[in-house]
């Protein structure tokens, strides 16, 4: 297992989960992936779940508030990305035209963070690390290894998060669809596609991958565990075997096995040796 010890600005670096219910939640992903969870202590008396595989930071979770529940959030897993400035990042933000949910603020001292909605719609958060670089492992079996936006209107925000982050696009076609793979220096970061027949209707939204050895087991299982599967498990050609979950509060993901060029780490993100599991 290789340990990540920095992310290159423009690079997403982090999963959260934001839930309805934390104990529903923990039993779920903990039986799906084998994450054990550590409690950490989160004002005014709450708790944040760091999802560990091993010893290593892989993601997180943390109970919705009644505020964000009386606004009709979703229970939903957030992705991040690594800046350098949380401020200058939020501030480009609004300057392209997306808004700023949450201005930045400091988290203790793991870093700082901003919340940014982009002119689509779709929400993502912005990390400035400071003692806390992200999730240390991915790219493995139980842990993040893409990205990925759908949305009505991929023109635009193509545009916006090439002016974000200076990411540069790049359209292919994949399985028939049009689909835009996003590079940061030199390397992939991030999926684009407009979404289109039953999916058309959905709100813009960027979705977190995790790998796993084996696809269609890990499906059933989910299944066991009072998941629904929006779309079966299928070959995704030149990526591997793909599906996308909903987990039993509704959150949805996707879960992936294979490891194709567009699940893997730029060259540039610094990663100890590796060390056992």
């Amino acid at each position: 297992m290789s340990i990540v010890e920095r992310y290159p600005p423009g690079t997403f670096s982090y999963a959260e989960l934001v839930t309805t219910d934390a104990a529903g939640a923990r039993a779920f992903y903990t039986s799906l992936f084998g994450w054990e969870v550590d409690e950490v202590p989160m004002e005014p008396g709450g708790v944040y779940h760091m999802f560990r595989k091993g010893a290593h930071v892989v993601g997180a979770m943390h109970q919705m508030g009644p505020a964000q529940q009386a606004q009709g959030i979703p229970t939903h897993w957030g992705s991040y990305v690594t800046v350098e400035s949380a401020d200058q990042a939020a501030a480009r933000a609004g300057e392209l035209g997306g808004a700023v949910l949450m201005a930045p603020f400091d988290v203790m001292d793991a870093g700082r963070m901003a919340v940014v909605q982009d002119p689509t719609g779709a929400t993502l958060c912005l990390w400035e690390p400071r003692g806390h670089v992200g999730s240390q492992v991915r790219d493995e079996p139980g842990s993040f290894c893409w990205n990925e936006l759908g949305t009505s209107d991929v023109d635009r925000a193509r545009e916006f998060y090439a002016g974000l982050f200076g990411w540069t696009p790049e359209a292919q076609e994949m399985g028939g669809v049009a689909y835009t793979t996003f590079f940061n220096e030199g390397g992939p970061v991030a999926g684009l596609y407009a979404l289109s027949g039953e999916m058309e209707a959905m709100p813009a939204g960027w979705m977190v991958h995790f790998q796993v050895e084996d696809c269609d087991g890990s499906v059933a299982l989910a299944r066991e565990l009072g998941a629904e599967v929006p779309v079966e498990p299928m070959d995704v050609p030149g990526v591997g075997r793909w599906s996308m979950l909903r987990d039993p509060q509704g959150a949805y993901f996707s879960i992936v096995t294979g490891s194709a060029d567009a699940c893997e780490l730029p060259e540039d993100v610094a990663q100890s040796d590796s060390v056992p599991a």
